[in-house]
């Protein structure tokens, strides 16, 4: 199966590529953005040498249908997708903040925690908590966005106090967030699954604040399958979960995070295609839908050149 791991387009006026852990975002114009979904994969900051064969479909159709379904609560980037690892959309300056939003305590959070941690990017976390719990409210857990190596925790204050932020334009983007992660909880639900964590990224166009890039995908997000939640929480099991965070475990099973002189495993055709038919899963639980995978998909960055040259010939200058 053919996987698209890099691009290397030229469109009509653009004016800079910036290549991401996944997404190729193509500046049209200083104006508008094509952002290429591709099919690398990355954990633990750091891109995997395989792709995975229609992830990038399957994150970029996700993406946009929650874009749609939660446009009444925040005006987001999304104007089209002439191709189905790709979305065009209104350019915006992005703040260098992540707003990370947690339901249950899981994932990095739980590791903390558990090694005594009870403070989490200045939220106090309750004492006696055990892993996979539900927080009384959700939590937002910021970090920084860097271009390369780890995004840093930080709380709401420092983002104020260093000026990353206004305090104006922050307390907006953490309204948006809660009334988000309520809506994306409601949409998990209504599919049997429990939208655990996940995050949002936020710009500024025309003075107003706008979501931007991904949302509730796998790679931004974490879900549970409600059905035997509460038993596996009750005897201490793993839950089952769809997320990304299944590929961690891989790598944390086959002695790697990234650490020096820590060796990447191999991953083999199968494992790759494992892994695609586990984002293929996640799709069809969280749309409600069957997956229908791309046509064309011999020589994938031809189609997507000229799916994209033929919307951006359609959009004025």
């Amino acid at each position: 199966m053919a996987a698209l791991t890099r691009t290397d387009f030229n469109f009509k006026g653009q004016k800079s590529v910036y290549h991401g852990k996944v997404r190729d975002v193509y500046n049209i114009n200083d104006d508008l953005m094509v952002m290429v979904a591709t099919d690398r994969i990355s954990a633990f900051d750091v891109i995997l040498p395989k792709g995975i064969p229609f992830k990038g479909q399957v994150l970029n159709q996700i993406a946009a249908k929650f874009l749609d379904a939660t446009s009444d609560i925040v005006p987001n980037w999304k104007l089209a997708t002439p191709d189905p690892m790709v979305t065009v959309g209104l350019k915006a300056e992005g703040f260098r903040v992540e707003m990370i939003i947690r339901g249950y305590l899981t994932g990095s959070a739980w590791r903390e925690y558990k090694n005594g941690c009870r403070e989490l990017c200045g939220v106090r976390l309750p004492e006696g908590m055990k892993e996979n719990q539900k927080f009384p409210t959700p939590i937002i857990t910021p970090t920084t966005k860097a271009d390369e190596g780890h995004d840093q925790n930080i709380s709401k204050e420092e983002i104020i106090a260093q000026g990353l932020v206004s305090k104006e334009d922050y307390e907006q983007m953490e309204k948006y967030t809660y009334a988000l992660f309520e809506r994306g909880t409601q949409i998990a639900a209504q599919k049997g699954l429990i939208l655990v964590d996940t995050k949002y990224e936020f710009g500024k166009r025309d003075g107003k604040v706008i979501l931007i890039d991904e949302i509730h995908t796998p790679d931004s997000s974490r879900y549970f399958y409600a059905e035997g939640y509460e038993e596996k929480f009750a005897k201490g099991e793993p839950q089952k979960q769809l997320s990304k965070e299944f590929v961690r475990q891989w790598l944390i099973e086959h002695n790697f995070m990234n650490e020096p002189g820590q060796v990447m495993p191999e991953i083999t055709d199968a494992y790759a295609e494992s892994v695609s038919d586990r984002y293929i899963e996640l799709y069809e639980h969280i749309v409600g839908e069957k997956f229908v995978k791309a046509a064309d998909n011999a020589d994938i960055a031809a189609r997507i050149e000229k799916n994209v040259s033929e919307y951006l010939k359609t959009v004025k200058a």
